[in-house]
């Protein structure tokens, strides 16, 4: 498969603190990628440094080719790398539909079409479309968030925890329509809290602890490891 993301050597420092310490990622075209830790690991920092949010001290991102790490988060977004990010960040006063046309807000032209790519994913947010943002359940503002960064049509999606604080059900139904996402050709980069469901998902997985790749591997084969299993599934090492 084509080579669609990499980051090679990547560090990240809050002042004296490096938050990522030589990080080198890989993510194909068509494959859902789980990045895995614990709080502080340095998974959110990955991610935001990928969209434009954090600059690097050192390493380089390529994307399709070409260096982002020093571009604008704009025009990374302009190059077709979405993120919905841990906390929805939805725009509490907007309507739904107002949220959405954000996610697109640099289109130009009809964007119909994406709205109703949406809507197929979560008819629920069709039925609320005139709903502000604020008045959602935790569960409707993560389908609202991943519907807003789909609507740059993204060749790449970040997902940072998307199932964080949500009812099993509604896990299930945004885990379903990750691997939805999938299907109709968009890559996935995934941050995850919830080991067991990411790597059932997945196709390969990265496991970070104190900023650094400690083990990356095909998905069942990290979810069988004895220390993954012991510190992120609960279940002890045989």
């Amino acid at each position: 498969m084509k080579m669609l993301l990499e980051l090679s050597d990547i560090e990240v420092r809050y002042g004296s603190i490096r938050a990522l310490r030589g990080v080198s990622v890989t993510v194909e075209q068509g494959e859902i990628v789980a990045l895995l830790g614990a709080n502080g690991a340095g998974k959110t920092t990955a991610l935001r440094t990928i969209s434009g949010l954090n600059r690097p001290s050192k390493g380089k991102i390529t994307f399709d080719g070409q260096s982002i790490e020093h571009l604008a988060s704009h025009k990374i977004v302009g190059l077709g790398i979405g993120h919905a990010p841990e906390g929805r960040r939805i725009f509490p006063a907007m309507s739904i539909m107002e949220n959405l046309e954000m996610g697109a807000y640099l289109k130009r032209g009809e964007f119909s079409k994406d709205v109703e790519r949406v809507f197929e994913l979560f008819p629920i947010l069709a039925e609320r479309r005139r709903q502000l943002g604020g008045t959602l359940s935790g569960g409707e503002q993560q389908m609202l968030s991943i519907g807003r960064a789909l609507m740059s049509n993204p060749r790449l999606l970040l997902l940072d925890e998307p199932s964080l604080g949500l009812a099993p059900m509604v896990v299930q139904t945004i885990f379903r329509v990750i691997s939805e996402i999938r299907q109709s050709g968009t890559t996935i980069l995934l941050v995850e809290q919830n080991a067991a469901q990411a790597l059932q998902l997945a196709d390969r997985a990265y496991v970070l602890e104190n900023g650094e790749i400690v083990l990356s591997d095909r998905a069942n084969v990290v979810l069988n490891d004895p220390r993954v299993r012991a510190a992120y599934l609960g279940v002890g090492a045989a």
